[in-house]
């Protein structure tokens, strides 16, 4: 009865319920899964590993290409999401003043046994340059807390994906850190 009334009273006061019942991560860059009870998983962190290698044919004659990729130990996430279902993630930034869109990136990883890797740029021989290449899903974003972020994604393909949140004031991102998650 209590707390019928404490959130009757938080409407009348234009306070949303809903924000005020789930904290917000720790620390800047953290995901959270968003569960329908409203209760939170913190999502598994990663380092990366920039990997570059050659194909074949760059190798036996000298024609051919580079790529570079994002590369992470593992075959999977822990954290394992259908793809019917609501998918919500709370994502702490440095402040949520800044277009989630341009902070806040959701991709796919190629995944096998032993890791996953996203393909981030290559060169071929003929000075072709392709940056960015990472696949994206689509999300929508509001802000969240003072800090953060709640991301719905729209889309949710089975595979394992990554969320990285860069800091728009600073120019010198170190490396990244990925949170993960596998949508089944």
């Amino acid at each position: 009865m209590r707390k019928i009334l404490l959130i009757a009273a938080m409407s009348l006061c234009g306070m949303s319920a809903y924000s005020q019942t789930t904290v917000e991560p720790e620390f800047i860059g953290e995901c959270m899964l968003l569960k329908p009870d409203q209760s939170t998983i913190l999502l598994e962190k990663h380092m990366t590993q920039t990997r570059s290698a050659m194909n074949a044919g760059m190798v036996i004659t000298g024609f051919g290409s580079v790529k570079s990729k994002l590369q992470i130990e593992g075959c999977c996430s822990a954290t394992k999401l259908k793809s019917g279902d609501d998918i919500q993630f709370i994502v702490r930034a440095v402040d949520n003043n800044t277009d989630p869109m341009a902070i806040i990136k959701i991709f796919e990883f190629d995944s096998n046994k032993k890791f996953r890797r996203a393909e981030i740029a290559s060169v071929n021989t003929f000075g072709t340059t392709k940056t960015n290449k990472l696949h994206y899903l689509n999300f929508t974003g509001k802000k969240y807390g003072q800090s953060s972020y709640l991301i719905t994604l729209k889309d949710k393909l089975p595979g394992e994906y990554g969320i990285t949140v860069t800091n728009p004031n600073s120019l010198d991102e170190k490396s990244a850190i990925i949170a993960t998650f596998s949508i089944l």
